[in-house]
């Protein structure tokens, strides 16, 4: 069974609500995610935007999720370490973010796609907080057993 995620705010390829936009509260989406392989021990997700003029925007980096973990509520903290102890890196721009946790879809004419991608882990990830997305990737590297993408589309009314 191949792993799958999804979120009870939108559904793939479909538009993401404006309260997890920039024109809205800013909160990070819900998700769920089920098939994941056996011996996961993190996950890790990677929400960018390739649609980004100057290349893709990072909006969101988080690792070192619990391996029992099968779901995330929304709007979890702007904080370098959740409660669950996952961790979460700097976003924006083409991997110079200044910005630590979600920061949503807010982009600047059109319509973007924003993906989400989770990844399940063998390992648990030894990185410092404020990691940007090119070091989570490295890290990541020969440890990812799955892999899912939900991807949302949002375009702004002005």
């Amino acid at each position: 069974m191949a792993m799958t995620l999804t979120s009870p705010s939108f559904a793939h390829n479909a538009k993401i609500p404006s309260r997890h936009t920039c024109d809205g509260e800013d909160l990070s989406p819900a998700f769920a995610w089920s098939g994941a392989p056996k011996g996961a021990k993190s996950f890790a997700i990677i929400n960018d935007d390739p649609d980004a003029s100057s290349g893709a925007w990072v909006h969101w980096i988080l690792w070192n999720i619990p391996g029992d973990t099968t779901s995330l509520g929304e709007n979890l903290p702007r904080s370098e370490t959740l409660p669950n102890g996952a961790v979460q890196g700097l976003c924006w721009g083409v991997d110079d973010g200044d910005r630590v946790g979600y920061w949503g879809p807010c982009p600047p004419s059109g319509t973007h796609r924003y993906f989400f991608k989770l990844y399940a882990l063998d390992t648990v990830l030894k990185l410092p907080a404020r990691t940007l997305k090119a070091g989570l990737e490295a890290a990541m590297k020969g440890h990812i057993l799955s892999e899912a993408t939900l991807i949302g589309l949002y375009s702004r009314s002005r």
